[in-house]
């Protein structure tokens, strides 16, 4: 497997923020679902986890800089050809290829480095484990847990405020509905316990770990349980005040604008940021009011304005 801060794009000396940032951006441009289901795409998909998986996590990150483990994840020192593994003439006879004939052996080291699935051969646990069985150690007939999956996924604002069911491919090609609960932050993990790779001699089965990323929004931004949003209104609303349409996330609702209202009023709407959920309560939607002309000149606004007689000095407190 390729270096991952290579992978990546990033140095070495990256921060965790831009580690992150880079991982979001590959995520979002190689996703699968994106791609109309390329094999490629999935591929590279899964190399960009992967990498993410070991540069994204403070201690497999320590690990890896100092040389203990390896851009798979897996213990540096340990080499299966020393031991007969290696197709060819090992002394279990058979190459290392997937799907010969008997005698064949096929080693994937993690999930991600399997782009069959995950599930087929050992990973580098069974392998001493079965070393150990096999000389009669401590570790025959031990039951194991299967492996962990981690899997990158991208929702839309809407989705992760509302919540949502998503259908999400596992490296081993198998397709889950996952549900996506409401008020989820960027960021945040989904853990599906007992949904990965198969135990081993009895042991649990794996879990799978979604990544979820948020995709931002046009024109809300979020605050706790908040949204907030900045609203164009024309001059004559702000003076005179009016009744104005705002939008939000069940659809637009009206809004009483004040007369004599300035850029950067700012309106509640109770109840209308994220939905309530759990023990939290629905948040407020905060709306900033934007005073804005016309895109093309209006000679009646101009003509008005230049007879207006202006009485008041808006920059007299910067004297």
């Amino acid at each position: 497997m390729r270096d991952p801060y290579d992978v990546l794009g990033v140095s070495k000396k990256a921060s965790e923020a831009e580690i992150k940032k880079a991982f979001r951006s590959l995520a979002k441009k190689h996703h699968p679902d994106t791609k109309g289901g390329d094999a490629a795409a999935h591929k590279k998909f899964q190399e960009i986890s992967a990498a993410y998986d070991i540069v994204g996590d403070k201690d497999k990150r320590a690990k890896f800089d100092a040389g203990e483990i390896d851009a798979g994840g897996n213990p540096r020192g340990f080499d299966p050809g020393a031991h007969g593994f290696r197709g060819g003439g090992g002394p279990f006879g058979g190459g290392a290829r997937q799907g010969g004939g008997p005698g064949d052996f096929h080693f994937a080291w993690t999930d991600q480095n399997n782009e069959h699935g995950g599930q087929q051969g050992f990973s580098a646990e069974d392998l001493f484990s079965d070393l150990l069985g096999g000389l009669g150690g401590r570790g025959r007939g031990q039951p194991r847990q299967g492996q962990d999956f981690s899997v990158a996924i991208t929702v839309s604002f809407e989705e992760a405020a509302r919540g949502a069911e998503r259908r999400v491919q596992l490296p081993n090609g198998e397709q889950i509905d996952v549900r996506i609960p409401v008020g989820l932050r960027d960021g945040q993990q989904i853990r599906l316990k007992g949904r990965g790779g198969a135990g081993r001699k009895g042991g649990p089965p794996g879990d799978v770990m979604i990544q979820v990323s948020v995709a931002a929004h046009p024109y809300f931004t979020r605050d706790g349980r908040d949204l907030r949003m900045d609203l164009p209104v024309t001059l004559q609303e702000a003076v005179v005040g009016g009744k104005v349409p705002v939008p939000t996330l069940t659809g637009a609702v009206t809004l009483s604008v004040p007369a004599g209202s300035n850029t950067g009023s700012t309106l509640r709407l109770k109840g209308k940021g994220i939905p309530a959920s759990g023990a939290e309560a629905a948040g407020d939607l905060y709306v900033k009011l934007v005073v804005t002309l016309p895109d093309k000149p209006d000679e009646a606004l101009r003509s008005f304005v230049e007879g207006w007689s202006n009485t008041y000095d808006p920059r007299a407190r910067l004297r």
